[in-house]
């Protein structure tokens, strides 16, 4: 999971479900301010799948609110999203009524086996046990097809996000990181991996509801959560007067195929 412009830190299994149920109560928020991805991501996707998304079978699993299975949608696969959270599911319906969702998860997937040529995770591949979610991968993918992993990263070449990554690593005590090392400690699956770097311009408001929308954030008090998007709002207008704040993005791609 990526914050805004920062990853804190990654679900310890002491936070892990809690973290995990606490989108729920802020689908809204999350639907309305997360970033989705650029059209070169799924250019990529397609490239290291060796096939087009068109007229394919895509499961996107974790598919929250459905920024990413929308995408996939408008690429022409027949797409089926796969949600845990009640309140991200009846987000997603309300958003998306025609495009179809189950309940479950990356661990357990309700599939049969050898029914999808695209297995998708956006944002969500390390609230699965790779233990489970990789044979489970396998098992659900046909021979040739491509399990996709990718999640928006901090580009901390640009100096205002360095400066804010900075400062959500000392409020959360930790330095920020992400986990896609860790994306198949089995070593069964062979990764390829690409970087696609984007940006998108969004008020000051918007950037700062993505920041909030994050589990890190979710789950501690509010007073406190506050406290620090307020001082955060003044770092930012001191960079962007203006109050319109130019996010720039690496989305970090891991593509493996089932062959």
């Amino acid at each position: 999971m990526t914050t805004s412009q920062s990853r804190p830190p990654a679900p310890t299994p002491s936070s892990h479900t809690t973290r995990a149920h606490s989108f729920n109560a802020a689908a809204a928020q999350y639907a309305a301010n997360r970033p989705s991805y650029p059209p070169a991501l799924l250019d990529a996707v397609e490239e290291e799948a060796g096939r087009s998304l068109t007229g394919a079978t895509a499961v996107d699993v974790g598919a929250g609110t459905g920024i990413a299975t929308a995408l996939l949608h408008a690429r022409g696969a027949d797409v089926l999203a796969v949600e845990p959270g009640e309140g991200m599911a009846a987000q997603f319906r309300a958003t998306f009524p025609d495009i179809p969702i189950v309940r479950g998860d990356g661990n357990a997937l309700p599939l049969a086996a050898d029914t999808a040529d695209f297995l998708t995770y956006a944002q969500a591949w390390h609230w699965t046990d790779t233990a489970r979610s990789v044979p489970e991968a396998l098992r659900v993918l046909r021979p040739g097809g491509a399990l996709a992993l990718w999640w928006n990263t901090t580009p901390l070449d640009v100096d205002w996000i360095a400066a804010q990554d900075d400062r959500l690593s000392r409020f959360f005590g930790v330095a920020t990181a992400d986990r896609t090392d860790l994306a198949d400690p089995s070593g069964r699956l062979r990764f390829t991996r690409r970087e696609v770097r984007w940006s998108r311009r969004v008020s000051v408001d918007t950037h700062l509801a993505n920041i909030g929308s994050h589990s890190a954030f979710l789950v501690i008090p509010e007073a406190r959560r506050t406290a620090f998007l307020t001082e955060e709002r003044s770092h930012l207008l001191k960079a962007f007067p203006d109050a319109v704040v130019e996010e720039t993005y690496d989305v970090l791609l891991l593509v493996a195929r089932n062959d």
